[in-house]
């Protein structure tokens, strides 16, 4: 058992010191919007990332994009309608001034059994996103 330990730690060193990315799960949480105004803070988006926020149905996300490419949201739609599952929404913020705002979110339809809202991104570079709360 040993062996197999220091197996996989090297392995992820290696990973890390080559600069592979690999996957992890994000927290994000929702800033609420307020009638004197919000100063929405926003976060860069990593590429295999899974971006995970808590959703009570008035949850927007604000994306900007810088970079050169196109980018193709995805959030994740684990709720069915009469048992049939629904296709994930998927959203292209375009390269250079993309500018999105994504939402709300019912959470019949988007929360997992945590009540969380997940998203991922095709596209990351100077990607970013403000969570905000109506």
């Amino acid at each position: 058992m040993r062996n197999l330990k220091s197996v996989l730690l090297a392995v992820v060193a290696s990973l890390v010191v080559a600069g592979v990315a690999y996957a992890s799960t994000v927290a994000l949480t929702a800033e609420q919007v307020s009638k004197s105004g919000t100063i929405a803070t926003y976060t860069s988006v990593a590429l295999a990332n899974t971006y995970t926020v808590a959703n009570d149905g008035r949850t927007m996300l604000h994306f900007k994009k810088s970079g050169a490419g196109d980018c193709v949201i995805t959030v994740v739609t684990p709720g069915t309608i009469q048992g049939m599952a629904v296709a994930d929404l998927t959203v292209t913020v375009p390269a250079t001034t993309g500018d999105k705002f994504v939402g709300p979110f019912p959470m019949s339809l988007f929360n997992d059994a945590n009540g969380l809202l997940q998203f991922t991104a095709s596209d990351t570079a100077g990607l970013t996103v403000a969570v905000l709360r109506l």
